[in-house]
Order: C-alpha cells, then structure tokens, then sequence
C-alpha cells in the first residue's frame, strides 16, 4: 500500500501539514487534491505550519501558494522562537520515554528531551527541543534541539541517520555505503557544524 506523502494533523493551535519523504511533484500533486477533497475540514480553522521533510524555500513557497492562492486558505505564521524560549533543561528536564520502536510513518514531537527504548527506522521521525538519545538504532530522521537550542545532542548505539539534525544545522551521512558502528556514536554542534563521535565514557 503506498504510504501518504501529505498528512493533516489538527492540533489546538490549529492544522499542521507534515510532508514525507517523496518526490516533490508528487507532494504538490497530492496536496492538491487533498485540499480540493477537504474543504470542509479546513472551515473555519486554520493552516499553522508545514512540518516533516526538510524543504527548501522555494519548494515551502511553492506549497504555500497551492494553500493560498489556489484554494484560498489562510496559513498562520507561528513567531519566531526567541532565543531565551529556548528548552532549557539539556542536562536534567522533561524527559518523554518511548518504550517501542519507531517504524516508517511514525512520528515523535516534544517539547523537552526524547529517549527512545528501541530503533527508529527508515521513514521515522523524533523531533525533540532537547536532547534524543536511542537505546537502539537510528536510521530515521531526528531534530534535536528543534527549539534553536545547539547545546543539544542526538546519541545512539548505531547512528545512521537519513537526516540529523541539531537546532537549524543538518548532517548527513555520506551517500556510499559506510560500515556500521561497532560502538555507541553522539552528534553534537561544534563551532558551526554537526561533528558525529564515537562515545567514551569517562572513567
């Protein structure tokens, strides 16, 4: 069964579209005809953000005028997030246990840190304004630090991420195959870019 590209999720603060891993052309294509079949959904509410796959700002555009223009629905900014927002609880906070594994489609979003007691597989999202640490492997998609905060950390036993993310800095794997980690790895920013390295507890 082939997996939705576009998904509506309504919240309090109003309709949040999360957009898959996908062709583009077919992003816009199944937006479309989603906005077009749920017009009564939208009544009445309004569209906050557009959340899940990392867009360039051409292709946010492009989606925000099908939104706009085409079906004439109005899109919510949500303000800037000012720096002293910022989750501040890094070392010690709001902790959210997830004791499953992530599969493809699955999503985890909190506003404190996210320890994940399994893997987070291909096609998987955690988003996470503090720390996200996987007692398992990565391979999914995981934002820490999604608040701006770039004290934040991802940690895994095996880290291969598709995208990895620390507030607005991404690091990625290399495209060619790579061995897997043979020991626990940590990402954290250093200057101005994400540095993956091997964890070793101090003793």
């Amino acid at each position: 069964m082939t997996q939705d590209l576009v998904v509506f999720k309504g919240t309090q603060d109003g309709v949040y579209i999360y957009i898959r891993e996908g062709s583009f052309d077919s992003i816009k294509e199944e937006l479309d005809i989603k906005l077009r079949k749920s017009g009564a959904f939208f009544k009445g509410g309004k569209i906050v953000d557009f959340k899940g796959k990392r867009l360039s700002s051409n292709e946010l555009e492009e989606l925000k005028d099908i939104v706009k223009d085409k079906h004439h629905l109005k899109i919510v900014e949500r303000k800037k997030v000012k720096e002293k927002d910022f989750f501040t609880g890094i070392k010690e906070g709001m902790t959210k246990f997830v004791k499953t594994t992530l599969r493809s489609g699955q999503s985890i979003e909190y506003k404190g840190n996210v320890v994940i007691f399994g893997d987070v597989n291909p096609g998987s999202i955690v988003i996470s304004g503090g720390n996200i640490v996987v007692l398992g492997s990565l391979r999914g998609v995981a934002h820490a630090g999604c608040s701006g905060n770039k004290n934040a950390i991802v940690a895994a036993f095996s880290l291969q991420p598709s995208q990895l993310r620390i507030a607005d800095l991404i690091a990625r794997r290399p495209d060619e195959d790579i061995e897997e980690p043979k020991w626990p790895e940590i990402a954290r920013i250093e200057g101005n870019e994400v540095i993956i390295e091997r964890y070793l507890p101090k003793k």
